[in-house]
């Protein structure tokens, strides 16, 4: 039975939801990731894909998400702060792409910005992309149609948004908006052209069962870059006393994700750096081959020269 599922994911072919829950059976872990090694090689190559981004707007959000630091329904130590200037913005896009980095997201908290401050950042994007050689991406909440055109007509080539967890298991972790709202701003970017960025936290209370849902449901909605989240209890959050998945549950997580998605990029994030070396190491050899890099939004990252020493002993070469 396994070798049927394996060879269809080395003829690339995701695997079924039904087939990666048996795979939760198979004892022999090390076949299942030599596997997934073996798809990632096959169908996505020794490219390595790096992104950036900035917190251009920190805390006071409308939404109840319990993972999240910057929501204004707990009481967290964070910066909190209204949107950055484009003089800063633009000295960190500088700074990242003089390190090598190629892509830009501002990321801003909160449901979505008025249409006063959606006008502002269109702006930002504009001078961006004048005065930069950077893609610019942009992870601004719950847009609609008319929005996300205003956003590609100033220059951004890719849409953010994370479904965060499985569509059975979201409303367990936000009441404020559904993982519907997230689908049809995804549908929407896609519907006008632009590329989408979507993938998830895992980490937050839910089963294997419900990630493997996460990852097939990403599959369906035709994701080529997915984001892999590890969660950081940040104190003040609901989840702050939630257990910490092991390493092995994270890195049959990445495998199986792998099988599931045979060509998408999928990107280290948040929460990877309380991981060994070895273990990230290890990671980009089963699926990771793409990253998030530097400062993330309210948690230290890594510094990019030590990225780009991993990305290299994992046999890749940076877009």
């Amino acid at each position: 039975m396994y070798n049927n599922i394996f060879k269809k994911a080395l003829d690339g072919f995701g695997i079924s939801n039904q087939e990666a829950l048996s795979l939760l059976m198979l004892e022999d872990k090390e076949l299942l990731y030599s596997v997934a090694e073996q798809v990632t090689r096959k169908f996505c190559g020794n490219r390595f894909d790096c992104c950036s981004i900035i917190n251009a707007k920190s805390g006071n959000c409308s939404e109840d998400c319990k993972w999240c630091a910057q929501s204004s329904y707990y009481s967290v130590e964070i910066e909190k702060y209204g949107l950055l200037p484009i003089d800063k913005i633009l000295e960190e896009a500088l700074y990242n792409q003089n390190q090598g980095i190629k892509k830009f997201s501002l990321v801003s908290s909160g449901r979505k910005p008025s249409l006063s401050q959606l006008k502002i950042i269109c702006d930002y994007f504009k001078e961006l992309k004048s005065k930069t050689d950077l893609k610019l991406c942009a992870s601004l909440g719950l847009l609609n149609k008319q929005e996300l055109l205003m956003l590609k007509d100033s220059g951004v080539e890719t849409y953010h948004c994370n479904l965060e967890t499985s569509p059975g298991y979201f409303q367990m972790l936000c009441t404020t908006h559904t993982i519907e709202d997230k689908i049809e701003t995804i549908n929407s970017a896609v519907e006008i052209g632009m590329s989408v960025c979507s993938g998830g936290i895992i980490g937050m209370g839910e089963s294997m069962e419900q990630r493997i849902e996460l990852a097939v449901t990403l599959r369906d909605l035709n994701i080529k870059s997915i984001p892999i989240n590890i969660l950081v209890p940040i104190k003040g959050t609901p989840l702050y006393d939630t257990q910490k998945i092991s390493d092995e549950d994270i890195l049959t997580t990445i495998a199986l994700f792998r099988l599931i998605n045979p060509y998408a990029y999928l990107r280290f994030s948040g929460g990877r750096g309380r991981l060994p070396a070895s273990v990230q190491e290890f990671a980009l050899k089963i699926g990771i081959n793409a990253a998030i890099v530097g400062d993330l939004l309210t948690t230290i990252g890594s510094s990019f020269d030590q990225d780009v020493e991993m990305i290299k002993m994992g046999g890749y070469v940076i877009n």
